[in-house]
């Protein structure tokens, strides 16, 4: 799809060109540039912004063949190993358990009908989705930008702001777009969903600027649209329900009944969605704890990860004193709110909103450096937003080692070392077969579901698993307790461990006991042995 296609789409639907004729204040101040020489510079500037935007995806698309291994890559690639063994009852993903799980969200179900219908392999599976999500997510940035924005150039700005605009420092979780994070997570169902739920603020922005011309149908379609996202992601699913209500309370004119009862028939509909969804119970994610602890780390060393991003709070207080009811600053100061009550409360998985404060700011500088009021604050914010880029850009170089090779890259990439990523299990594909248990430590435990195995205990908490903690304590008593030969064996039978992998000095059975017979050594020195007594 062309940018004018878009463009000339969202006009005709309502786009900021038609509201600033009946006098729309979220993008009133948007200046027409002059009719030759502006549309000229425009132009130059869209075309520059493009060319980076171009560059930058065609890195992902290389990163996606590699799929780096990091993170929850092996969980998500257990999920669709389960569920294409037993679509209707696939268990836990990791353990041997007969458990729900909330990894088994539509997107997984999806990627693992297209498996089976096409024969792709698990992996080929995930590749597929990544290329998906990555596609959703440009093309959610750059038409949810267009409703905000006429000005050409701001698309291909807002999605190098989400990409670059960050910090100094790195930060990579799922859920957040960072060029380093997001080649790490680009598999996950995090990045499907934030693309998919921005193309859904772009539909509700257009649904509420037609009024009561848009049908109930369409209202419907987005609750179930809303609900697939809170089930695919739920910590994304909440940072683009407080972008909706940023939608919603900026809507001019303002909604009327008919258009109220169609917003709550949405709401009923994704509600039932999430009800009736068959694979976990989603309204018992609420009741759930022991997240705090590995969320905390999100609220330390704020300045150093979020720096650049600064140059859009500068615009959003901008825009703040334009309208206040601007969709980018109530999105902002609802995820802004969120993280603070986190912090003041303890609860600190509320610190996964913070993509509901950066995302808005980011997109608010892009819009900025093109829209940003007289010829002399655009130049600013234009000057601030390149330097931000370019300084984001080397602080997210790790992203780009995924896919080149160290040597290749010039010496002051590279003199502080690249990020190293993790090991992959594939050389146990030679011995172990789908279903087998492996003893490990939870560092293997995250990866090796990825080949269709279990292990005892889950590198993951799991609130859905009852005996999750005596799990956890039999892999450390296996390993490192001061229990008998007799007892270690007992664990090994308790779950009909078929294999153990460790390293040489991390404990268990010994190497020349007879209930293990040594089968590999992985490169790196990790230790394959097969339970046979």
């Amino acid at each position: 799809m062309s940018v004018d296609a878009i463009r000339g789409d969202l006009d005709a639907a309502g786009s900021p060109a038609a509201e600033r004729s009946r006098g729309h204040a979220g993008a009133a101040a948007a200046e027409t540039p002059a009719p030759s020489r502006g549309r000229s510079l425009e132009d130059r500037v869209a075309g520059v912004a493009n060319g980076a935007v171009l560059l930058v995806t065609a890195v992902l698309v290389f990163v996606v063949v590699r799929l780096p291994w990091a993170g929850d890559l092996g969980v998500h690639a257990a999920t669709i190993h389960r569920l294409r063994h037993s679509l209707l009852d696939p268990g836990n993903p990791m353990v041997d358990a007969d458990t729900e799980s909330p990894y088994y969200s539509p997107w997984m179900v999806f990627l693992t009908l297209v498996a089976k219908a096409t024969g792709l392999n698990t992996f080929n599976a995930l590749r597929l989705g990544a290329y998906i999500g990555l596609a959703l997510l440009i093309l959610g940035v750059w038409i949810f930008t267009r409703t905000i924005s006429a000005h050409r150039a701001a698309p291909p700005l807002a999605v190098l702001s989400l990409f670059f605009l960050w910090g100094v420092d790195t930060i990579a979780w799922s859920g957040y777009l960072g060029f380093t994070s997001l080649a790490l997570v680009i598999a996950y169902p995090s990045t499907v969903t934030l693309g998919l739920g921005l193309v859904f603020l772009t539909l509700l922005t257009r649904a509420l600027r037609a009024g009561t011309a848009t049908g109930w149908a369409a209202y419907l379609g987005l609750g179930v649209l809303w609900a697939v996202l809170m089930l695919s992601h739920q910590f994304s699913g909440v940072v683009i329900t407080l972008g909706a209500v940023g939608v919603l309370v900026s809507a001019r004119p303002w909604p009327v009944k008919a258009t109220w009862l169609k917003l709550g028939g949405a709401v009923a509909a994704g509600l039932l969605v999430l009800v009736i969804w068959p694979y976990y119970s989603f309204f018992s994610l609420f009741g759930i704890g022991g997240l705090e602890e590995i969320h905390q780390n999100l609220y330390k060393e704020l300045w150093p990860r979020y720096c650049l991003a600064a140059i859009g709070l500068v615009a959003l207080v901008l825009r703040f004193v334009r309208d206040r009811r601007d969709p980018l600053v109530i999105w902002f100061a609802l995820g802004l709110a969120m993280v603070l009550a986190g912090a003041a409360t303890g609860k600190y998985s509320w610190g996964r909103a913070e993509p509901a404060v950066v995302m808005p700011a980011q997109i608010a500088a892009a819009i900025a450096a093109v829209e940003g009021g007289r010829r002399l604050l655009r130049a600013v914010f234009a000057t601030a937003l390149t330097a931000g880029l370019l300084t984001g850009a080397w602080a997210q170089r790790d992203g780009f080692g995924f896919v080149i090779r160290e040597e290749a890259l010039p010496k002051a990439v590279t003199e502080e070392g690249l990020m190293e990523l993790p090991k992959t299990y594939e050389w146990t594909t030679r011995y172990a077969k789908y279903g087998d248990v492996f003893m490990s430590d939870p560092f293997a435990a995250q990866k090796l579901p990825a080949y269709g195995y279990y292990t005892i205990a889950i590198g993951y908490p799991d609130f859905f698993l009852p005996d999750e903690t005596q799990r956890k304590i039999d892999v450390v008593q296996y390993f490192k307790g001061e229990i008998s030969r007799d007892e270690k064996l007992a664990i090994l039978h308790k779950y009909d461990a078929d294999w153990v992998v460790q390293w040489p000095t991390q404990g268990g059975l010994r190497a020349d006991d007879p209930a293990l017979k040594k089968v590999a050594t992985s490169p790196e020195g990790r230790v394959l042995f097969k339970v046979v007594g």
